[in-house]
């Protein structure tokens, strides 16, 4: 044993893969030819998204259950944000325990929802995963169940870590890893277990900025809304920081618009149904925090796929009017029968699909007959958007183009 990794060593993490290996899934990897492309290196994703309850979390969850043994009997508990609760729920049935999840305010639905599936009572945990965490360690001390911290754990950390033998086992040359970074259990497990067999290997950790305790030593008071909330702590962990600060080469930050970025570029490129936590290490590619490597194979590792199915059209609509492929154009018309007609009859020979159309009338200094009409449009990209306003204006139309 290594006693500066607090117990956890390569063989702890082999024996953390043998415990899972009934359960847990070894998710595939899949070459990314358009990020690939777009970077410069070989890039290759770890489809942990596609694991059993859409998430990494299985894999700790399981070697605690299985650590806890007959301590385990009452039952266990956690605070969680929803992907360690479904994995615990996952884990507590498959051992025949009851499991209760204190999960804080916002959290993501579908997530509450799965974890409810799976047989875990959910609690509220309060206003983010620290104040859900100490709910749950005062459940634990109040009824004598076990208490699973979501990745503050030795046994969490080499069940995490076991995602890094199989990057060893099907990717051959690989040089670089890019993990999320939460609380660290992902990074540190995978990090250890990669090291101590390929030194050389680099891996990075990629935080949101709103919320990267590990790279700027404290976070946000209060809940800070993120598209990455499977990923948002306010603090190092105990256990998680030393191991980070032992076989971590990196710590990069990206910011919720590259994050949003990400998760649609691998819906649309790579067909990857990914969670803005798990997306973090494409968002790092994005804003050009890391660079993949000119030899050898880059791995990002896409954490978890747990989205709310609410959030999506948000995504979609962002990003086609990012792309060009969506227009949202102001029109001041003339406030008389056939005048809004007229201009939607410009659009239409124009070839735009017209989406949705409102009339705008408050808060602008129109003339006594005149009025303002918003029109959303799909169009082709940004020329055909320029084509379109030039006809409009051309007819006679005093239209703009609004921006973010």
């Amino acid at each position: 044993m290594n006693n500066d990794n607090l117990g956890i060593d390569l063989e702890a993490i082999r024996a953390a893969r043998e415990v899972g290996r009934s359960v847990v899934e070894h998710t595939p990897v899949t070459p990314s030819a358009y990020l690939s492309q777009q970077f410069g290196g070989k890039v290759i994703l770890k489809a942990e998204n596609l694991q059993r309850t859409g998430a990494f979390k299985i894999r700790g969850a399981i070697n605690k259950l299985h650590q806890l043994g007959d301590s385990a009997k009452n039952g266990v508990v956690a605070g969680s944000a929803g992907n360690h609760a479904q994995g615990l729920a996952f884990a507590a049935r498959h051992f025949g325990v009851k499991s209760e999840i204190f999960i804080p305010l916002g959290a993501s639905l579908s997530k509450v929802n799965a974890c409810k599936g799976y047989g875990g009572i959910v609690l509220d945990g309060g206003e983010s995963v620290d104040t859900a965490v100490a709910a749950a360690k005062a459940r634990a001390l109040e009824t004598n169940m076990a208490f699973c911290h979501p990745y503050d754990d030795v046994d969490v950390v080499a069940g995490q870590g076991t995602l890094g033998l199989e990057l060893l086992e099907d990717i051959p040359d690989l040089v670089q890893v890019i993990i999320p970074l939460g609380g660290g259990g992902l990074l540190s497990g995978v990090a250890l277990a990669i090291k101590q067999q390929r030194p050389d290997v680099r891996i990075i950790g990629v935080q949101v900025s709103s919320c990267a305790p590990y790279i700027y030593g404290t976070a946000p008071s209060g809940a800070v809304p993120t598209l990455a909330d499977g990923i948002a702590v306010k603090q190092p962990g105990e256990v998680t920081r030393p191991l980070i600060e032992t076989w971590v080469d990196e710590l990069v930050d990206v910011d919720e618009d590259s994050v949003a970025d990400a998760m649609m570029i691998l819906l649309e490129r790579s067909k990857m149904y990914v969670e803005g936590g798990g997306a973090v290490g494409v968002s790092a590619l994005l804003a050009s925090r890391v660079k993949p490597a000119t030899k050898g194979s880059t791995c990002v590792v896409l954490s978890g796929g747990n989205v709310d199915m609410g959030l999506i059209p948000n995504l979609i609509r962002r990003h086609e009017t990012k792309a060009g492929r969506r227009a949202l154009l102001f029109v001041r018309v003339p406030d008389r029968p056939g005048a809004l007609a007229n201009f939607l009859d410009v659009i239409a020979k124009a070839g735009a699909n017209l989406i949705e159309v409102s009339h705008v009338r408050e808060g602008l200094n129109l003339r006594v007959r005149e009025t303002g009409v918003q029109v959303v449009l799909e169009v082709r990209g940004l020329d055909h958007t320029t084509e379109i306003i030039s006809a409009a204006k051309t007819a006679g139309f005093d239209v703009s183009q609004v921006t973010n």
